[in-house]
């Protein structure tokens, strides 16, 4: 009896031992491949509890989230043969889990090494094909897409994905960057210049416009008042010609009157003519008459 009590704690132990080296747990975001002395056999499980036979099967469990490779800047130089510095980062995750085992070996340190690689001969051919002031002022979505899609054609043997590439930061050495500065400025002027001078086209066609305008309104308004006063005058003559008509005989005398009132309103003025003149026709009438015109 003494003795079973001896072997029980043995038993169990021994079991759990059993237990544990004929199982293993894969996780929600792991991956794992079984190896049978070295080769690969199986990597099709999913998240959970599964076997393998001890000594003989091996279990190589790897992260399927997705990570995060942060490269030191490197040097690229453009179509102009100008370096740029650039800083980039990349996020891949295992697609293959048998194809990573069999291209890395499972090692952090050579995944890193083999995607730097591959990332930077797609941004030194990217780069290449491309003058500074296109990859610092063009638009830098379609070149992470473009480097997206070139990276992960280049990577398919490795078993990873590339979710996405980008570039953080580009820099000028300080060679590169006065000349690029002094450019940009040459061009900002030019477009400048070509905006004052568009601007004075316009503002000497806007004023050449109002000129022809003042012009035009000038015209037709000194024609409208020529046809008013042509219409006022041709309108007086008519009247004029209507009360002479009715008697002629008293507006020669009024016309007279106005004469003598411009050619006597002044007092001082000295008239040399005959007294026979027309002048005074109307002070050759009767006495009574021109005793009424004097009042």
């Amino acid at each position: 009896m003494n003795q079973y009590r001896t072997l029980l704690p043995i038993g169990v132990a021994v079991l759990a031992l059993l237990v544990y080296s004929c199982t293993f747990v894969v996780k929600q975001y792991e991956v794992a491949i079984k190896l049978r002395l070295g080769e690969i056999v199986s990597d099709q499980y999913g998240p959970g509890l599964h076997f393998k036979l001890p000594l003989i099967n091996s279990i190589e469990i790897f992260d399927r989230r997705i990570q995060t490779l942060d490269s030191r800047p490197e040097r690229f130089l453009t179509i102009e043969k100008k370096d740029v510095i650039v800083d980039s980062y990349a996020k891949w995750r295992i697609s293959n889990a048998a194809q990573f085992f069999r291209s890395t070996g499972g090692s952090s340190a050579r995944t890193s090494r083999l995607l730097s690689e591959r990332i930077n001969t797609s941004l030194r051919d990217e780069f290449g094909k491309r003058t500074i002031q296109e990859v610092v002022s063009d638009d830098r979505l379609e070149l992470m897409q473009i480097l997206t899609k070139e990276v992960n054609a280049n990577t398919e043997d490795l078993g990873v994905e590339i979710v996405d590439v980008r570039v953080k930061k580009i820099d000028l050495p300080p060679e590169v960057s006065e000349s690029v500065y002094q450019r940009m400025r040459a061009e900002r002027e030019r477009v400048a210049r070509d905006l004052r001078a568009k601007g004075s086209e316009a503002a000497e066609r806007i004023r050449a416009d109002a000129d022809r305008q003042r012009t035009v309104i000038t015209a037709d308004a000194y024609r409208q008042s020529e046809e008013i006063r042509g219409e006022g005058d041709a309108r007086a003559a008519e009247v004029y010609a209507s009360a002479y008509s009715q008697d002629p005989e008293f507006y020669a005398f009024y016309r007279s009157l106005g004469s003598y009132r411009q050619a006597f309103g002044n007092g001082g003025d000295v008239m040399v003519l005959e007294p026979d003149s027309e002048f005074f026709r109307f002070f050759r009438q009767q006495q009574a008459p021109v005793e009424a015109i004097g009042r």
